[in-house]
């Protein structure tokens, strides 16, 4: 085998195994061919991740705009990774959405090749590696902004990450948010977050923290009670991801407008 011919040995990144191939997975040559980007890509905008008795709860509101223009109202922020976590995303939502799918999978061909999964820190540090190969889009201004939760099943609690957009990665040991809302998000959970919730009341508070953040931020997406919008809301536990139902995310709404109007 000559130096230039790709290796297709059990490589367990599907990333490198890739570019091996002279493919980037983050399509940065198509960034690089000349041709004009969109002037105004659709941006998704806020998610918030808080710890609660069982594990993990990861809430985004459902818009995605295109500078002050609603491009979407009903886009999904909060993604399954894998069995035990899921990753929520901010920023160019086009780019964004393929961090995504290479991400899962990633920790999916990881599995296969080497007959485990990897550890929650070690997909976390592989989600950093691959937000920090995508900086040459970043200095084009496609910036995207993850923040990683999940069920650590060796340390047997929930754990939280959050991103800066060239792959910098710090742990949060109560709660977070990433996104344009995210400070009005963060200072709603400072004053509802506590150690050890259950998990009707940290679906509220997440729910309410990014109605807080939609009340302050024009790129936050409200509930909307009329077409039936509300934000998409996950759980991780020891027993896997699950997504809560909307009327589940429903009932938290009105719990917490009713809590606001003071008849509850």
């Amino acid at each position: 085998m000559t130096p230039e011919e790709p290796s297709f040995g059990a490589n367990p990144s599907f990333f490198d195994l890739v570019r091996n191939l002279g493919v980037d997975p983050l399509g940065r040559a198509a960034a690089a061919g000349g041709e004009p980007l969109a002037p105004l890509p659709p941006h998704g905008t806020t998610v918030v991740a808080l710890q609660f008795a069982e594990g993990v709860i990861m809430a985004g509101d459902r818009r995605a705009v295109e500078g002050y223009a609603i491009a979407d109202s009903r886009m999904d922020k909060v993604f399954p990774a894998d069995e035990h976590s899921v990753v929520g995303i901010a920023g160019v939502a086009g780019q964004a959405l393929d961090l995504v799918r290479l991400f899962q999978t990633e920790l999916e061909h990881y599995e296969k090749v080497e007959g485990d999964a990897l550890s929650l820190e070690g997909k976390a540090n592989r989600l950093a590696q691959l937000i920090r190969s995508s900086l040459p889009m970043v200095m084009q201004g496609l910036v995207v902004v993850p923040i990683y939760g999940g069920f650590d099943l060796r340390k047997g609690q929930g754990r939280i990450f959050r991103y800066d957009a060239i792959g910098g990665r710090y742990e949060e040991i109560d709660y977070n948010a990433t996104g344009s809302g995210s400070r009005d998000a963060k200072a709603s959970l400072k004053k509802r977050w506590r150690a050890g919730m259950a998990r009707q009341d940290g679906v509220e508070a997440a729910v309410e923290s990014l109605l807080d953040a939609s009340e302050a931020d024009t790129a936050t997406g409200g509930p909307d009670p009329v077409r039936g919008i509300y934000p998409s809301v996950h759980i991780v536990t020891a027993d896997g991801v699950e997504e809560v139902p909307a009327d589940e995310t429903r009932l938290a709404f009105e719990a917490v407008l009713a809590r606001r109007e003071g008849s509850s």
